[in-house]
């Protein structure tokens, strides 16, 4: 595909009923997540998030209460594009990750989950793109656009050795930072042109090692709103960042986080 190596090419919500936390992201982005295919066997239950151009935003896997019992927990998780699986999941595994699915075939490509060194988990994809289109390239990761993830950001147990990981698996490069004072360094991910986001130090045991991925709304206001009415908490913000941008971080009802970016609104 056209997405450069290491690129963020799409977004997996991890969630006990879909059919249940819809309705809120509805409110809160305007996504709409479908109904369940039929045709799905084994068990598994996976939906597309559509966006309102008729696009995909990332996908829904209904969390099991046999995986929920084996630890679990709704979350959101990128999928990150290689070109060979079997040879990332090797190196990371050599290196002290481990693996939380191993490899399997899709029509899609090839897939794997997997924790990083430090326990971040994350998914890797080695796509195969749509029959006549070889040059197809995910949309879902846009610094600026509506209803699609507008910036990555990780939060650390070791800043510095997720650097060194990133950078050595997925071409990330690290040319800025910003001081946030006794918070450490807010280290800016820059990848072929593109600034994806950022990593930072985890601020306590307490707080989740995982990948937060913020989604542009017309209004952070509304949105705000929006995620109170429909039984999400807020647990920062809203407030704005260097960039002009306004943020909120939140947990939507099933307990997965999730930040906003955009305009302030009304």
């Amino acid at each position: 595909m056209a997405n450069p190596a290491g690129s963020f090419i799409w977004y997996e919500l991890m969630t006990p009923d879909p059919d249940a936390i819809a309705p809120f992201y509805a409110a809160v982005v305007g996504w709409r997540i479908g109904a369940r295919d039929a045709g799905q066997t084994g068990g598994m239950d996976y939906r597309h998030i559509g966006r309102a151009d008729g696009k995909a935003a990332g996908g829904v896997l209904r969390l099991s209460a046999d995986v929920q019992k084996h630890g679990a927990r709704p979350l959101w998780l990128p999928y990150l594009s290689t070109p060979d699986v079997d040879r990332e999941i090797s190196s990371i595994l050599s290196e002290g990750g481990e693996v939380q699915m191993p490899a399997f075939d899709l029509p899609v490509g090839r897939i794997a989950m997997v924790t990083d060194p430090q326990g971040v988990p994350l998914y890797l994809m080695a796509p195969v793109p749509p029959s006549g289109t070889p040059d197809a390239a995910s949309d879902v990761f846009d610094r600026h656009a509506e209803q699609r993830v507008n910036w990555n950001e990780l939060a650390s147990p070791d800043l510095a050795a997720s650097r060194a990981f990133y950078s050595r698996h997925f071409g990330f490069e690290f040319k800025d930072s910003l001081d946030m004072g006794p918070m450490g360094q807010y280290c800016f991910i820059d990848h072929h042109g593109q600034r994806l986001g950022a990593i930072m130090q985890r601020q306590s045991d307490q707080q989740p090692a995982a990948w937060l991925f913020y989604v542009g709304v017309p209004s952070i206001a509304a949105a705000t709103r929006a995620i109170e009415a429909n039984g999400g908490h807020v647990l920062m913000g809203p407030h704005q960042v260097p960039t002009g941008e306004w943020i909120v971080i939140a947990t939507d009802p099933a307990g997965a986080g999730f930040g906003l970016s955009g305009p302030k609104g009304e």
